[in-house]
């Protein structure tokens, strides 16, 4: 279960990082920022989702 907390905890700082540098005015580095952390957040739903329907959904 702790890679479920390192993935979202990792996609939610890529996310805060993509709000910093777009109102910085990087905008290409927010995109990649908000990519990345899409996708940390996806493989975290994922793994929570898999671990849970293989637990029978207790």
């Amino acid at each position: 279960m702790r890679h479920v907390y390192f993935r979202g905890s990792a996609g939610l700082i890529w996310l805060a990082a993509a709000v910093v540098s777009g109102i910085s005015g990087s905008f290409e580095t927010a995109f990649l920022y908000v990519i990345l952390g899409g996708v940390f957040l996806y493989s975290a739903y994922a793994a929570w989702k898999k671990e849970k329907d293989s637990r029978g959904g207790r």
